[in-house]
C-alpha cells in the first residue's frame, strides 16, 4: 500500500501567488522549506529509507518532529509512504517523481553552499555563550563573594 497525494493537471496557464494567504501552494512551500523538510527531502534523493534509517541520517530531528513532516510531504505528494503488511509493518519512505524534480534544487543549493565553505576554510561557528559557560564552568559567579 503505497500513500500519498496524486497531483492533478491544473488549468493551464494558472499561476499561484504564494505570497496571498490563501494560495494553496503556499503550504507546500511551507513543508518543503520548513526547518526539516529540506533535510528529509535531502536524505531521500539517494535511496528509499524506513523511519528509523531517516532518523539516524537527520541528526538533531525527534520522532515527533520527523513524524509530522513525513505526514505534511506525503500529503503534499512529494514523499510516497510504502508499507509492507508483516508483523509489524515495515514503512519505507521515497521520494515520488514530484519529490526528485523539488529536492533537485535544494540539493543543487545544499551543495553550493557546502562548495563555498569548504573554499572558504570555514568551521562551524561557536556561540560565544556556550565557549564562556564551559571556561567558567565550576567556577562560582561573579560577584558571589559579596553575597556571602
Amino acid at each position: 500500500m503505497t500513500e500519498g497525494l496524486l497531483p492533478s493537471p491544473a488549468a493551464t496557464g494558472t499561476r499561484y501567488d504564494v505570497f496571498h494567504t490563501d494560495c494553496p501552494a503556499r503550504d507546500m512551500v511551507d513543508h518543503v522549506t520548513s526547518r526539516w523538510g529540506i533535510w528529509v527531502l535531502i536524505s531521500l534523493r539517494g535511496n528509499d529509507l524506513r523511519f528509523y534509517e531517516l532518523r539516524e541520517s537527520i541528526q538533531g530531528v525527534s520522532e515527533k518532529m520527523l513524524s509530522q513532516t513525513l505526514r505534511a510531504l506525503v500529503g503534499d505528494g512529494l514523499v510516497r509512504r510504502h508499507v509492507e503488511p508483516t508483523n509489524p509493518p515495515q514503512v519505507t519512505y521515497g521520494l515520488t517523481e514530484f519529490g526528485h524534480e523539488v529536492s533537485e534544487p535544494l540539493t543543487e543549493l545544499f551543495d553550493r553552499i557546502t562548495d563555498r565553505l569548504s573554499l572558504l576554510g570555514l568551521r562551524r561557528p561557536t556561540d560565544d555563550r556556550t565557549t564562556a559557560a564551559r571556561a567558567t564552568a565550576g567556577r562560582a559567579p561573579a560577584g558571589a563573594d559579596a553575597l556571602s
